[in-house]
């Protein structure tokens, strides 16, 4: 029998050799995911599916005898004429049914085990997925998205395999030994038993010996694999960036030279597979001669008869077929053990920001707008050498309230905190007097709504992207929104109007359509915090004028966290905050500021200047 071909996967992260396998933690995980998966009929499909796992192995040992007893019977009986004939004939149709039973159970057990495999896939990928949404920002933008994505995948499909190979192929398999060997050493002699079980034993010690050196190989394989395909990928993302240098060439030309690399890898992990392939081929060979020749002088010495020869090898055979899969299967099970790890880690990562077990809705609003209090806040990113420290400030409801200052001064973690994606160190935040770490996330969401610099749209239509800030709204809606966010000229000279799809970020609308498709996303929102973070910055001049007037209309009823770097758009918000290295260093209107001669009136210096 020639050995299973090996299965290439790229892997990109924690090489099997590498990483740590803890592998009765990993199954624990792998069984509790199956008994709360919810499958339908969850406990009779477990349980007819081991049955007709072992079952099939029962089977693949009672078969050879069976033939056995139908070769030696016709060979004992050449006088008898029918009756042997009957016998023979009853033998091998009972044979021919046992081993088909035998071949059918494991596709019986798939066709009963298959719902419950996938709805445990199912649930402990969603699972996952849900818990990477809710960890903080913190997490977020030290993990790489790809990486993420694929811990999340192939954590789900090692489940899979882990059930496939452990619990039904490797497991039963051992059973199958000790059965196989207690029916040899009954039936004809414990040397036998011992032959077997000795080929056995050699067969998976040299396997286990020459995958781990081939561990090495795949190392390399992978990483090859992992720095072509995200040679590819960054340049295919970038391709903007690739063009404006003319660096299409140079790019290919790194893309070829991964691919060389992966190549010359990939002959290195083919030529140790053939190795192992041919180690594994020479132990079956061997195993089946001893078995052969054992039999043989048994049967010369009147102790056995011909069938009993062909049931010995028969025997011994039906263990090799699943053990040709057996180097594939170790190294696989170590990185599906790391593979499902690495997800059962992620589902215990705890959130940065966790919603309280007391959490509570804000006090329902009054349509004036809410209110919200920065009270001696502060907070540092690790990757900063200074953060916000000790700001305090109280936007009341239905006021726009600026926030301004230098690059690095704190504004967008002062909208991240206000949003609640991240908690202060110190200090608190409250919505209509209710510290944002005691209301509910939902509720928070649906009382703040944000329009960003930078907005990434979903690659969707623009009917889903504008409507994804309130699922139940109807197109009237939606229609409204775009209105209000001077989208309706633009809708309408598209050939598909809202249903136009806009691409992977938006990429297919330019930086303004982008902006104003997020302006009209949050007003369907209504909110009773709106935060606009230059949110005007990629507009043209007469369309940033469109959306101002629109943008103070959507003031009314509501409160307007407004950060800017233009200073010409937060002149008429009723009250301006300084900001100055983490520290607020001015607050007041724009009028007064200018007329104080401090860091205000520089900022506003510097940007008229020539005008």
């Amino acid at each position: 029998m020639r050995p299973v071909p090996e299965r290439q996967r790229s892997r990109g992260e924690a090489p099997a050799a590498e990483a740590p396998v803890r592998a009765w933690a990993a199954l624990r995980d792998l069984f509790r995911l199956i008994l709360t998966c919810g499958a339908p009929g969850l406990g009779w499909r477990l349980g007819t599916a081991l049955t007709l796992t072992l079952g099939g192995k029962v089977l693949g040992v009672v078969g050879p005898l069976l033939l056995g007893a139908a070769v030696n019977r016709l060979s004992e009986g050449r006088g008898a004429g029918v009756q042997v004939g009957a016998a023979f004939a009853g033998l091998v149709i009972g044979w021919t049914v046992i081993r088909f039973f035998a071949a059918a159970a494991p596709q019986m057990r798939d066709v009963v085990f298959t719902p419950v495999a996938q709805a445990a896939q199912r649930r402990a990928a969603a699972d996952a997925f849900g818990h990477a949404l809710s960890l903080g920002i913190e997490f977020h933008q030290t993990k790489r998205t790809g990486s993420l994505s694929r811990v999340i995948d192939r954590g789900a499909r090692s489940m899979d395999f882990l059930l496939r190979a452990l619990v039904f192929n490797l497991g039963p398999t051992a059973i199958e030994l000790v059965i196989a060997a207690g029916v040899l050493a009954k039936a004809y002699d414990w040397r036998f038993a011992a032959a077997a079980v000795a080929t056995v034993v050699v067969y998976g010690v040299l396997t286990f010996a020459i995958s781990d050196w081939r561990i090495g190989h795949r190392r390399a394989l992978n990483e090859a694999d992992s720095e072509a395909a995200g040679r590819a990928v960054d340049a295919l993302l970038n391709y903007e960036t690739v063009k404006a240098f003319g660096a299409e060439a140079r790019a290919a030309g790194n893309y070829e030279r991964a691919l060389a690399t992966y190549a010359g890898a990939q002959i290195k992990a083919t030529n140790s597979l053939s190795l192992l392939n041919m180690a594994q081929a020479a132990v079956m060979a061997v195993g089946l001669a001893l078995m052969a020749l054992m039999a043989g002088f048994e049967a010369q010495a009147g102790r056995m008869g011909p069938g009993d020869v062909t049931a010995a090898i028969l025997i011994l055979m039906n263990l090799y077929a699943p053990l040709n899969i057996l180097g594939f299967a170790y190294r696989e099970i170590r990185q599906s053990f790391i593979d499902l790890e690495a997800m059962s880690d992620l589902r215990r990562q705890r959130p940065e920001v966790a919603e309280a077990h007391d959490a509570i809705d804000p006090p329902p609003g009054d349509g004036r707008g809410g209110e919200v209090v920065f009270s001696g806040v502060s907070f540092r990113h690790g990757a900063r050498s200074q953060g916000l420290e000790e700001v305090s400030f109280t936007a009341r409801p239905g006021e726009t309230v600026a926030l301004v200052g230098p690059s690095g001064a704190g504004k967008t973690t002062l909208v991240r905190l206000a949003l609640r994606m991240i908690d202060p160190q110190s200090g608190s935040i409250a919505l209509d007097g209710v510290d944002l770490r005691r209301v509910k996330m939902a509720a928070l969401r649906g009382a703040v709504a944000l329009v960003p610099q930078d907005v990434a749209l979903f690659n969707d239509t623009l009917a889903a992207n504008i409507g994804f800030a309130r699922p139940d709204a109807g197109e009237a809606d939606i229609r409204a929104a775009a209105n209000a966010a001077e989208l309706t000229e633009f809708i309408a000279g598209l050939p598909e109007g809202l249903e136009t799809k806009v691409g992977e970020r938006g990429l297919k609308l330019s930086g303004g359509e982008r902006q104003r498709v997020g302006i009209a996303r949050a007003l369907l929102a209504d909110p009773r915090v709106l935060i606009l973070d230059e949110a005007t910055s990629a507009l043209d001049s007469r369309t940033e004028s469109a959306i101002q007037d629109t943008l103070r209309k959507a003031r009314a009823g509501r409160t307007t966290l407004v950060v800017a770097h233009r200073l010409s758009t937060i002149a008429d918000a009723d009250r301006i905050i300084v900001l100055r290295r983490g520290r607020v260093v001015e607050e007041g209107r724009h009028e007064d500021l200018l007329e104080r001669g401090g860091e205000y009136a520089a900022l506003w210096r510097r940007q008229t200047r020539g005008k």
